[in-house]
């Protein structure tokens, strides 16, 4: 092999491990800045980062379902269902029969839940989706389709999508990766 053709795959190489470290170190940012959230949030509010979102979801519009919740969040169903559970056990968040269509559950928050809101800061995931919404739809779709592959190409795909450090539900065993 040519000095020059070596030279040019060492510069791939290099472009290459430049562009894993970015995507690496974006990854440990928004990891950092949620786990930060999340251990703040406890301690001041006695509510994960995930609740937060949650309750400020729901301020958004009350008397969501849990499947409106559940778009609103960007997530699963079980995912958020848990959530509320805990939302609802703490009494920041009310369940009642809806009286217009009986099998329908709302939910609304309480009035615990508004004072906790009302001294919690804008949560890193509304920062999020903030910043990806002020994307152009070509970039929003590219870096979709880039994460997808990413986690497919890294064997990470069927990993359950459940909200930011949230404990799983009781029963879980522990994921191996």
């Amino acid at each position: 092999m040519s000095p020059s053709r070596k030279a040019s795959m060492r510069a791939a190489a290099s472009l290459e491990d430049a562009a894993a470290a970015r995507v690496m170190d974006s990854l440990r940012r928004i990891v950092r800045a949620l786990r930060l959230a999340t251990n703040a949030s406890e301690r001041e509010l006695g509510v994960s980062a995930a609740q937060l979102f949650v309750l400020r979801q729901l301020a958004v519009e009350p008397g969501q379902s849990l499947g409106e919740l559940a778009a609103r969040a960007r997530t699963s169903q079980s995912s958020v269902s848990e959530v509320v559970s805990r939302l609802v056990t703490n009494a920041l968040v009310e369940r009642t029969t809806d009286p217009r269509d009986r099998r329908r559950a709302t939910l609304t928050l309480t009035a615990a839940g508004r004072v906790t809101l009302k001294r919690a800061p804008v949560t890193v995931q509304e920062r999020l989706l903030a910043g990806f919404a002020s994307l152009d739809v070509r970039e929003r779709e590219a870096l979709a389709a880039g994460m997808e592959a990413w986690l497919e190409h890294s064997g990470l795909a069927d990993v359950p999508a459940t909200m930011f450090f949230e404990a799983q539900g009781e029963g879980s065993s522990t994921p191996r990766y």
